[in-house]
């Protein structure tokens, strides 16, 4: 049903804590495998990826990456950021009844105060995305990788949430 996708470069950590969270999705059905994207990693990066059953790939380019891809559906989210609960039942009933992209919400404790959300800039996959394997494929160009093929894009906003994965690096 859904291939998670993650681009990592010396994200050990981050990576395990964003997998464990996805364990509960393959449980019940809805991620079928896991493809991690490496850019250059020198951390343990690939064993992490590997003892979670996930596709590495240290070469790649993005469109043989999502031809590969076992879902119908794509999440394309940061090592590092954790889907909080409720995520599994909205998403199932989200891909049931639509096409169009979405993203989650940020977690409630995790919001930026006004100002910074005026004037600071979201990471294009902060809030994760979720759209079609057409539509990634119909989007993606030569040297692409996934913060520019989701740029521009008109997501719908789920009410699920997602602890992003700067809360991680503003912490440590």
């Amino acid at each position: 049903m859904l291939t998670v996708l993650m681009e990592c470069s010396d994200h050990e950590a981050e990576l395990a804590q964003t997998l464990s969270g996805l364990v509960s999705g393959a449980v019940e059905g809805l991620v079928s495998d896991v493809a991690v994207l490496d850019r250059g990693s020198s951390d343990g990066s690939a064993r992490v990826a590997d003892a979670a059953g996930c596709r590495f790939y240290r070469d790649w380019v993005l469109s043989d990456v999502l031809m590969a891809a076992r879902g119908d559906w794509l999440l394309l989210i940061e090592p590092g950021a954790r889907l909080q609960k409720g995520w599994i039942d909205e998403v199932m009933e989200y891909i049931a009844s639509s096409s169009r992209p979405a993203r989650f919400s940020l977690a409630r404790h995790c919001r930026r105060p006004f100002l910074k959300r005026i004037v600071g800039r979201v990471q294009p996959l902060e809030h994760g995305l979720l759209l079609t394997k057409r539509q990634a494929l119909d989007a993606v160009a030569p040297g692409m990788g996934l913060a520019a093929l989701v740029t521009g894009l008109k997501a719908v906003r789920l009410s699920s949430e997602v602890v992003p994965a700067r809360s991680l690096r503003a912490a440590g």
